[in-house]
């Protein structure tokens, strides 16, 4: 089975003539993998044995064998060839039933020209899709070893190759860390720069506006009347000490403060594994510029991710500094806020309602509890310490959307610096004082050597077959002329 299953075989199926083909096992066998019979030969002995209806069991062909019959005597003994021959024509020239049969399909010369014949024609049909998958296998084999870098031979070569591929990395986090373009890696959605960016930011501004220090109505007021208390000194009673508007707002922003150093934390790590893909893909077959190379680009991003940070605790510390804000909306937001005052400390005193209401809704900030408010009996403290909230949430509100825009502004710059000019640096370092980086490049890694010499060798044995299978070919053509 292992032999007659390929398509390109031929079945010579050998059946005496004294059993019932329609019966034979070796038939049933060959049906199993050729149906149709299109390339079974069935060869009959021992016709000497059962010469009587031979005629019809190979004219009938009741069976389905569909190269037809060819009716043999074997070698009986120490017979030689042209003994055997001799009696094989006697034997269907004489013998009465025998002799019927048409001489087209008898004896083992016939046998020996139609398996020529027939295998001729197996191997011209198969031929052509042979020399097309040759042909394929040739030219893919060609293509790649030119795509192959040439084995570098100076410190001239080995610099030109280096530039070469520093500037297409280069050009390449360009595309996707600045510019937008993904047409270098359309599927993978990881590698597209300013997308991903996107979501970082849009993440980090979700998480600031969610976090426990943008809920201003829990425990209202109760850190700013504590401000007020420990702010108290010698001055005019309507006004508001600027210290107790200070603390709350830095213990506030001092609370929030990892959120954009985790942001940029989390953005120079993905930077970093941007660099290493781009930089492994244009320098793969350069294996000692590859492991420099990323070296290298790991050290100039960590450098640049501790700068990073370090300015977004800049940042951090500026806004504990100093409540400052041109922004007008600072103002028509606390404004806003205000003209609620008397309604909610109306509410507070609880002046002709029975019972006494627990909470209070209030514009931009929804219920307010307030009962934990009524043990203060200071009228006063409470309308200070409800302006001085009013002024931190009417001030919170412009200083998270100034947070998101400035860690927005800061983390492009630097990408910007990164993908124009800082990355020049790693040339810096893979020259070295001494070349040392260039004169490795010389050394080729031996995964390429071995690639490139099995290329060469599969191109030679590919060559070498066509010219082989071109010969058959012409070989099937004479052959074919001559028959004719």
């Amino acid at each position: 089975m292992q032999y007659i299953t390929p398509k390109e075989s031929i079945i010579l199926n050998v059946l005496s003539a004294t059993v019932d083909f329609s019966t034979c096992e070796s038939i049933r066998m060959s049906q199993q993998v050729d149906k149709n019979g299109e390339r079974t030969l069935a060869v009959v002995t021992k016709v000497d044995r059962a010469a009587e209806g031979l005629v019809d069991k190979v004219t009938a062909d009741d069976v389905n064998i569909g190269l037809g019959y060819v009716c043999v005597r074997n070698r009986i003994g120490d017979e030689s060839y042209e003994e055997a021959r001799k009696e094989e024509a006697r034997l269907f020239e004489t013998k009465a039933h025998l002799s019927r049969i048409d001489k087209s399909i008898v004896g083992v010369h016939v046998l020996a020209q139609k398996l020529v014949r027939i295998q001729a024609n197996a191997i011209a049909k198969c031929l052509p899709e042979i020399v097309k998958n040759i042909s394929a296998k040739l030219d893919a084999n060609v293509s790649e070893l030119e795509k192959m870098p040439k084995a570098l031979t100076s410190i001239a070569d080995a610099t030109q190759a280096m530039m070469r591929i520093i500037q297409a990395a280069k050009e390449s986090l360009k595309k996707l860390l600045w510019r937008g373009e993904f047409d270098e890696y359309p599927e993978d959605n990881t590698k597209h720069g300013t997308a991903r960016f996107v979501e970082m930011l849009n993440r980090f501004s979700d998480e600031l506006h969610n976090c426990e220090e943008s809920n201003l109505s829990k425990d209202f007021l109760t850190e700013e009347i504590k401000g007020l208390e420990d702010a108290r000194g010698i001055e005019l009673p309507n006004f508001l000490p600027c210290e107790a508007f200070l603390r709350i707002l830095r213990r506030k922003v001092e609370r929030i403060s990892y959120l954009p150093i985790k942001l940029s934390e989390k953005y120079w790590d993905y930077i970093d594994d941007v660099v290493m893909s781009v930089l492994t893909r244009h320098s793969e077959m350069y294996y000692h510029l590859k492991v420099s190379a990323k070296g290298a680009a790991h050290n100039l991003v960590q450098k640049l991710r501790e700068q990073s940070i370090n300015r977004v605790k800049e940042i951090v510390e500026m806004e504990k500094l100093t409540g400052y804000t041109c922004n007008p909306d600072y103002m028509m937001e606390w404004n806003k806020l205000m003209k609620q005052q008397d309604h909610f400390i109306n509410r507070i005193s609880g002046t002709n309602m029975r019972p006494l209401p627990c909470s209070v809704d209030l514009e931009g900030l929804g219920e307010i509890q307030i009962e934990h408010l009524r043990k203060h009996s200071d009228v006063s403290i409470l309308q200070q310490a409800f302006d001085l909230k009013m002024r931190i949430v009417a001030y919170w509100k412009v200083f998270k959307v100034r947070l998101v825009d400035s860690m927005a502004l800061h983390l492009r710059y630097h990408v910007h610096n990164l993908v124009h000019n800082d990355i020049d640096e790693i040339v810096k370092e893979l020259m070295g004082p001494d070349g040392h980086g260039i004169k490795m490049m010389l050394v080729e890694s031996p995964a390429i050597v071995a690639k490139r010499e099995k290329l060469k060798n599969s191109i030679k044995v590919l060559k070498e077959s066509k010219d082989s299978v071109a010969k058959i070919m012409d070989r099937i053509v004479a052959y074919d002329a001559c028959l004719v």
